[in-house]
């Protein structure tokens, strides 16, 4: 059975609601964060509660955001949580205050009744460490701030019954620094074993390519995103590509993730159709290439989603749209047409 998932926050369905409202209801579900700024410009206590409060509504919301996936039909369960669980977990500053017995105990024990719920609902869960975490970086300090970045997600998926075997759990980064997949090479013995069960590697839209992933391809899985594929090679691959049985293999039998998403939708205000196939070429006349990197709302041309469904086989997808499990919902309901008019 193929899964459908979606990142991090919720959108509330009924968008006749006004705006107020929904964010009220949204709210619940989704986490929330704080600054280093904020944290010094008052007294310690007040710093404290802040951190207190924001983990507590945190674990809450992720909790509820489970909860709701989980009463999802099966092939939609699947959830990528948010980075901002634990705010400036990995910062030199605010690490002793995680580092204390009592906040560590309280961690462990909510973190292991969300792996818990996630196990017996039957979700897929994953993470993925933003763009400042750039394990190939060629400055020292960098790496240094990456690895305790990718690290502290490591902490999460660990307090939650996860990385003891491999890809048990999904944390993805994009190969990202001067030193690409020769400087992830050299650290990987940093890593913790729980990161390198987890860890995988996506190709972005410049520099490192699905080929720059497979040069990893003997560490660990690489996540196929096939709208930065389109874009760095300026063609969609094909679903009989020889680098997708190399992709395949990476996952070690464990069935493979890869992540799916769109151009902004203002490209049919360009004359660009909902249900033809968009062609660089074309797209490249009326707009820049680096527009095409922006997250669409919903997933609005149908040609590519019937390009991605293709892969549904043999992949599970994850779609980025900024209209987070609405986007997901749409793209299923896309899906289980296709099959119903297959099947009749």
């Amino acid at each position: 059975m193929y899964r459908i998932g979606f990142a991090c926050q919720y959108r509330h369905p009924d968008e006749r609601l006004a705006a107020k409202e929904l964010e009220s209801v949204e709210r619940a579900f989704n986490c929330r964060s704080t600054t280093l700024r904020w944290l010094n410009s008052v007294a310690v206590e007040q710093a404290r509660e802040k951190l207190h409060a924001v983990i507590a509504h945190n674990l809450e919301a992720q909790g509820r955001l489970l909860e709701y996936v989980g009463e999802l039909p099966p092939a939609l369960r699947m959830l990528r949580l948010s980075s901002d669980l634990l705010p400036l977990y990995s910062h030199p500053a605010v690490a002793g205050f995680y580092r204390e017995p009592a906040v560590k105990a309280s961690l462990e024990q909510g973190f292991a009744r969300l792996g818990e719920r996630a196990r017996a609902l039957g979700v897929r869960l994953s993470m993925h460490p933003g763009q400042y975490c750039a394990l190939g970086s060629d400055r020292p300090q960098v790496v240094e701030n990456s690895l305790a970045e990718f690290e502290y997600h490591a902490d999460v998926i660990r307090m939650m019954g996860f990385g003891r075997r491999f890809q048990d759990f999904k944390c993805n980064v994009h190969i990202a620094g001067r030193l690409g997949a020769e400087g992830i090479r050299a650290l990987w013995p940093r890593l913790s074993e729980v990161a390198r069960n987890c860890i995988t590697f996506e190709n972005e839209e410049k520099t490192y390519g699905v080929d720059a992933c497979l040069e990893l391809a003997d560490l660990a899985p690489v996540v196929l995103d096939i709208h930065h594929c389109w874009i760095n090679e300026e063609r969609y691959i094909a679903h009989d590509d020889p680098r997708i049985e190399r992709i395949l293999e990476s996952w070690r039998g464990v069935r493979p993730t890869m992540h799916y998403s769109q151009p902004p939708e203002r490209l049919m205000a360009l004359g660009f159709s909902a249900v033809r196939k968009l062609e660089m070429a074309e797209l490249l006349e009326k707009v820049s290439k680096r527009e095409l990197y922006a997250h669409s709302q919903r997933m609005w041309n149908r040609w590519t989603n019937a390009y991605a469904r293709g892969f549904l086989e043999r992949f599970d997808i994850m779609i980025e749209a900024k209209d987070k499990n609405l986007a997901a919902r749409d793209f299923y309901r896309e899906c289980m047409a296709e099959e119903q008019t297959g099947s009749g």
